[in-house]
C-alpha cells in the first residue's frame, strides 16, 4: 500500500471513532525515520484506545500491521508505528502540552476532512 492511501485510511479510522482535530504531517526533508506523522485527539482516554483500537483493526483487515505500539495501556498517548506513517493519538491536554505541530514546524501540515 502507498504511503499516501495509508494515511487516509488511518485518518478515516480515526475519524469513524470522532478523533478531534485530525492532520497530517509531511516529515519528508524534517525526519529521516518516517514519511508521515497523523496526529489527532479526544477528551478521555477510553476514546483514545478506542480509536487506536479502529485503527490497528482498519489496517489490519486491509493486510497492514503496526511495527510498534505504545501508551496504549495508559490511554493519554498512544503511539502507533507503521513505518512510513507514525500515528499519535493523544488525550486533549497531552495533545496540547506536547505540540508536535510547533516541534515539527518545518512540516507541511494538512487538515484531514472527512
Amino acid at each position: 500500500m502507498e504511503t499516501t492511501e495509508l494515511t487516509q485510511k488511518i485518518c478515516k479510522a480515526a475519524s469513524d471513532k470522532k478523533a478531534g482535530n485530525i492532520v497530517t504531517m509531511d516529515m519528508h526533508g524534517v525526519m529521516f525515520s518516517t514519511d508521515y506523522f497523523v496526529i489527532c485527539n479526544a477528551p478521555t482516554a477510553t476514546q483514545v484506545k478506542a480509536i487506536a483500537d479502529n485503527v490497528e483493526e482498519k489496517l489490519a483487515e486491509a493486510g497492514v500491521h503496526f511495527n510498534h505500539k505504545e501508551g496504549y495501556q495508559e490511554g493519554e498517548w498512544v503511539l502507533l508505528d507503521y513505518g512510513d506513517v507514525v500515528v499519535h493519538i493523544f488525550k486533549d491536554e497531552n495533545r496540547e502540552y506536547y505540540a508536535l505541530e510547533k516541534l515539527w514546524g518545518d512540516a507541511e501540515i494538512k487538515r484531514y476532512e472527512d
